[in-house]
């Protein structure tokens, strides 16, 4: 959950708080790095919902965290090193509060002479044969493991490890090579022109473009290191730090807090053009339609960026090398400028082109609908909102209530008799876009409680006494719809609005954050990043959070996720449940609808492959925990036939059809005839829904509803 504070309103609960944040102007990276240091423990001091005390015991757990944080595979560190870190355990806090960059410069400094070491030594193990019969194994679950205590301890970890990624690529090989075959067996069978080159390489022949297909992942990721920045690691540092206070506290450098300003409002200023790095060589990926690029008809997919002229009068930069979001940054701008790129194309020629940079929006961030043509003759209509977007800045962008409003009135266009609201893997987003949404399925009333750290309660209203939709609705859920998914699925619950399906319980965020520009603090015009900050806690009408354990679903299915932990429940340091005041409401009468949940049980435990899928489900979260893996090939082909054999009992689920039929908007037919992309976006969404069976249960139920 996100919410729009100006700064006086946050400031208006502290008003000391701006006489401890002034700092003058820092004079290079390190004193950069101290004035941010301090801010942000001032900022989590006194502006924190829930702030906790600055002593030994958070000093323990920040270490602990950012230990993890920073070599989470324990393939760096020796353990000499770890116990020379672990002298300052009970002193981090002492850093924070001081601006100390001590502890921080030991353990980076550190982690780049030991990968210096380990580039050679990962060199030096795949330059000679290696040896896939002797018997080892690999530890798979770090808090299995312990920290090298030798050089050669080290080395042989490394070994292992290569090893390991060498017989996975092995194993692809395998992979490719069957489906080849099976695709030849099927030309052969069915007589038809063999177009299909069949290559069969022998065991040793696959170990050798295996190696080398490894050697150039060592080089790639030892070179995107190399280029990591200090002040990214140090972003790593402060996250360590403010992530103990509860999970959904960051620090973002002024980067980071682009690219999620890019996220949120779904669009950028750019060239419409995704950009890609392949082995050191920055590319130019998946065009977006009527944007820049794909307008100027001299980019194209594959073309090897060289250099980037980002403003006129400027030197073009050599982007040879670069990381993939420092090239991107360059490339983007201000709407209306020119930015000039220098392309190898294909064909090894060289070109500089010319482009006018412009908003290009991010279509898949936004609400899109769909007409669901069921067995029984009925329409029904299939709104999938990602996020709950909105753009604070621009009045005229792109907001997911105006978004579903459209989608509605669409929908409503074609009467259809249901509507299905799909919030699966949403994981929030805009406070005030809930409160909106809310308004377009039922009259005002009141949708969320909001609690600050003060222990104030405020109560957000829904004032549209006019909705768009009053028929019949259902709201799909999984783990991962998160925060603002589970406000709108809590009041729709309450209200008897809207009958809830999926998994038995969303994520549990129930925190509201805001963000911090610490640059605001200062005396200085550079930036300094900002921190987003939980300064609130959300209740449903009735008084329960949603923190921790979620919205429960009215009619509970299992997912892939079901068996995994996923959710805040999960994180040691999630702020705990708790509950308020129940707001004045009346609920519909929905005992009409009593029925439904039993009758969907039982469809589903007579529905093979609902049950299949909660079988491969349970399967694969039990490789998720494999702890262990042999690292001799014969033993380890030996595991992955055992695995295959088990894969191809699950194979009727990526042939599932659920019988539905999909029918898109007739603008979006029209649409779909001029902009190739959209076209083929639309035909691989409805693919996809035709394999969902969660959506076919839900066509089910919402068909049952009354």
């Amino acid at each position: 959950m996100f919410k729009k504070f100006k700064l006086n309103r946050l400031l208006f609960f502290v008003p000391l708080v701006t006489l401890m944040f002034c700092f003058n102007a820092p004079q290079n990276d390190e004193e950069k790095m101290q004035t941010i240091m301090i801010s942000v423990k001032n900022t989590l001091s006194y502006l924190h919902y829930s702030p906790k005390p600055i002593n030994d015991a958070y000093s323990a757990d920040v270490y602990d965290k950012y230990l993890e944080m920073i070599d989470p595979g324990k393939r760096f560190f020796l353990q000499s090193e770890v116990d020379e870190f672990s002298k300052h355990k009970t002193k981090l806090d002492d850093y924070l509060n001081k601006g100390d960059l001590t502890f921080y410069k030991l353990t980076v400094d550190k982690l780049y002479d030991r990968t210096a070491e380990i580039e050679k030594i990962a060199q030096d193990i795949l330059s000679k044969p290696i040896d896939f019969q002797e018997k080892d194994e690999i530890i798979l679950e770090p808090k299995l493991k312990q920290f090298s205590k030798s050089q050669e301890e080290l080395r042989n970890e490394w070994k292992r490890y290569i090893k390991y990624n060498i017989l996975q690529e092995i194993e692809t090989l395998n992979a490719k090579e069957q489906t080849q075959k099976e695709k030849k067996d099927s030309v052969t069978k069915f007589k038809l022109k063999d177009t299909i080159k069949l290559e069969i390489l022998t065991p040793q022949q696959k170990q050798l473009k295996a190696t080398e297909e490894v050697k150039d992942l060592m080089t790639s990721m030892f070179k995107r290191f190399q280029k990591r920045k200090k002040m990214d690691w140090f972003s790593v540092y402060m996250n360590a730090y403010t992530e103990v206070f509860d999970p959904h506290t960051n620090y973002f450098s002024p980067q980071d807090k682009e690219d999620f300003d890019v996220n949120f409002k779904g669009k950028v200023i750019g060239i419409g053009a995704t950009i890609q790095e392949s082995k050191g060589k920055i590319k130019i990926g998946t065009l977006v339609v009527g944007a820049p690029a794909w307008k100027s008809k001299q980019v194209n997919e594959g073309d090897e960026i060289l250099k980037v002229k980002s403003k006129k009068n400027e030197e073009a930069i050599n982007v040879t090398g670069m990381l993939v979001d420092e090239a991107v940054r360059f490339i983007r701008g201000e709407k209306g400028t020119e930015v000039s790129l220098t392309l190898k194309k294909k064909d090894g020629s060289i070109k500089e082109v010319k482009l006018i940079r412009e908003e290009v929006a991010i279509e898949d961030t936004f609400a899109r609908s769909i007409i669901v043509n069921a067995k029984n003759g009925k329409k029904y209509g299939f709104i999938n909102l990602p996020s709950f977007n909105a753009d604070f800045e621009d009045a005229n962008g792109r907001n997911a209530s105006t978004d579903i409003k459209a989608e509605l009135i669409k929908l409503k266009a074609q009467n259809v008799e249901g509507i299905i609201l799909d919030l699966r893997n949403n994981g929030g987003g805009s406070l005030t876009e809930v409160v909106d949404i809310m308004g377009l399925f039922m009259n005002s009333g009141p949708v969320v409680q909001v609690k600050d750290g003060n222990g104030k309660v405020q109560v957000m209203k829904n004032k549209q006494s006019t909705p768009i939709w009053t028929g019949p609705l259902v709201i799909m859920q999984n783990e991962l719809s998160a925060s603002a998914s589970e406000i709108l699925a809590g009041a729709m619950k309450d209200y008897g609005r809207a009958v809830i399906v999926g998994s038995p319980n969303s994520f549990g965020k129930g925190t509201v954050q805001t963000f911090v520009e610490l640059n605001r603090f200062l005396n200085s015009n550079d930036d300094f990043g900002a921190l987003k900050l939980t300064i609130q806690k959300f209740y449903r009408i009735n008084g329960k959070s949603t923190q921790l354990k979620g919205v429960e679903a009215d009619i509970p299915m299992k997912d892939l996720y079901g068996f995994e932990e996923i959710g805040e429940r999960f994180d040691n340091f999630a702020l705990p449940w708790d509950q308020v005041n129940s707001t004045n409401f009346t609920a519909l009468d929905n005992t009409k609808n009593s029925g439904l949940a039993k009758k969907s049980e039982l469809r589903l435990a007579q529905n093979k492959n609902y049950q299949l899928l909660l079988e491969s489900a349970q399967w694969r979260e039990k490789l998720n925990k494999e702890e262990k893996v042999s690292l001799n090939i014969t033993e380890f082909e030996s595991l992955m036939k055992a695995r295959k054999a088990q894969i191809e009992k699950f194979k009727p689920l990526i042939k599932y059809n659920n019988g539905l039929n999909f029918s898109l908007h007739p603008d979006e037919l029209k649409r779909g005839k001029t902009d190739e992309v959209f076209a083929k976006k639309s035909e691989n969404w409805m693919k996809n829904l035709k394999r969902d069976l969660y959506l076919q249960e839900t066509v089910n139920i919402i068909s049952e509803l009354k």
